[in-house]
């Protein structure tokens, strides 16, 4: 687990593939600092990427309030089978599964249902495969997998949504963090090999 940036109110790093980030991370980041860490987001086990952790109540609080009026800006590159439009906005009502741990786009809103907005663009295509870049505005689970699944572009490796090729795991990586503190945006990015 690297370590973009550590400091008394917030540590950001890459989650590596295969750690939970409310569990495992936490707990190996508190052995590297020395002091208790706070889960502010998440990601899926199975995906990696750059990721915030406030290491004080006070700073735990300041962030939560900056991703809850959407201060808080989540990028990310994805690998993706077929050729999607260059570039555009798609916004769709998900609905979870809890007993199968899949998500489902649906087309009306009942119980359970969450709207989800995502923009993106189309970094390059080869081979009948495009690297994306996306941009969230709902944090809502699995929502860049199924988005691109349901419109028949599913991610490189992510079997659950449809993707038949021998890829182990999603091609999904939180690329870029920016928010507001103390008066400044901060901004943190990184990128997996693939996307280089």
């Amino acid at each position: 687990m690297e370590i973009l940036h550590s400091s008394p109110d917030y540590a950001v790093i890459i989650k590596p593939v295969g750690m939970d980030s409310e569990k495992d991370v936490p707990s190996a980041l508190e052995e590297r600092l020395g002091a208790p860490v706070f889960p502010l987001h998440r990601l899926d086990k199975n995906v990696g990427g750059v990721m915030i952790y406030a290491c004080t109540k006070a700073a735990a609080a300041t962030l939560s309030r900056a991703i809850e009026e959407g201060k808080m800006i989540k990028e990310y590159v994805a690998m993706v089978h077929g050729t999607p439009p260059e570039e555009g906005t798609w916004e769709d009502l998900l609905f979870k599964d809890a007993r199968k741990n899949k998500v489902f786009v649906v087309d009306r809103l009942r119980k359970g249902v969450r709207q989800a907005k995502l923009s993106f663009r189309r970094m390059r295509s080869e081979e009948q495969k495009s690297l994306m870049h996306i941009r969230l505005y709902t944090g809502r689970s699995h929502q860049i997998r199924v988005q691109f699944a349901s419109r028949k572009f599913p991610l490189v490796g992510d079997h659950k949504y449809g993707s038949r090729d021998s890829a182990k795991d999603p091609m999904l990586f939180s690329c870029r963090i920016t928010f507001p503190w103390k008066g400044e945006n901060r901004t943190y990015t990184a990128l997996p090999p693939w996307a280089e």
